[in-house]
């Protein structure tokens, strides 16, 4: 299977708007036998949100098309997990299936957005979970956020609290963890990955082995004249150029 990983915000949408035929470039891609999915870092959404948030910015998604860090923790963990999940309720729900509501048996730690709930007694319930041998891992490791109001703490800055304590390391399920890759890319056998950002999604393809594809378009801007991120394979205008890019 050939398959094309496209970035959501910054790629198929920029500040919130579609970028102008990107929506029949995917429809293109399809057309000439490829697979298309969309991925994103997001680790405060459901998937349900995540794709009807999508398809109002024009993407053609159906569900199952959208992969998160959330969805790469339902691939990733076995029937048998017992999580300690540090989310808040509209992940909480995806993951409820491996949720335990108390820290006995704890197999894995997950943290991802938890600014809704968190306290210091579920922060030491979390550190004393990896100090037993749970498994911690990061929905993601993004150190701030930046919403109307100002800049907030983001979920790389709880994961590091618990590591700090613990003196583990997190594993990664959001970009640019190779893990992300392969949870998302299933048995393709050729795979591409689409985005604006060279620290993330480029960083993660060249790292995995897949083909990297930058457009000018999001971030692409903001990283011109940086010598120490990742150079992707090919560069191209937008989305749209991507067809012709792979011969569609």
């Amino acid at each position: 299977m050939r398959l094309v990983l496209l970035d959501l915000d910054g790629t198929m949408y920029d500040r919130e708007a579609p970028v102008a035929g990107a929506a029949e470039a995917v429809e293109a891609l399809r057309a000439g036998g490829f697979a298309v999915g969309f991925f994103t870092n997001t680790d405060s959404q459901s998937a349900a949100s995540m794709l009807a948030r999508a398809r109002a910015r024009g993407v053609p998604a159906a569900p199952g098309d959208v992969f998160t860090p959330v969805t790469a923790a339902q691939r990733y963990l076995g029937e048998s997990a017992r999580v300690l999940l540090l989310a808040n309720a509209a992940v909480r729900g995806d993951l409820a299936a491996f949720c335990t509501l108390t820290s006995a048996d704890v197999t894995h730690v997950i943290i991802g957005d938890c600014h809704e709930i968190l306290t210091f007694d579920l922060l030491d319930a979390a550190f004393r979970a990896v100090r037993a041998g749970a498994e911690l891992i990061a929905l993601q490791r993004g150190r701030y956020t930046r919403n109307a109001d100002g800049d907030h703490l983001d979920t790389g800055a709880v994961v590091a609290a618990v590591e700090y304590a613990a003196e583990v390391e997190a594993r990664l399920l959001g970009k640019p963890s190779v893990d992300f890759l392969r949870l998302a890319a299933g048995d393709a056998t050729e795979v591409w990955v689409v985005g604006d950002d060279r620290s993330t999604d480029i960083a993660m393809a060249n790292a995995g082995g897949a083909r990297s594809v930058q457009v000018r378009t999001g971030k692409y801007a903001d990283q011109l004249g940086r010598d120490d991120l990742p150079v992707p394979a090919y560069t191209i205008d937008s989305v749209v150029d991507l067809p012709g890019l792979l011969s569609c």
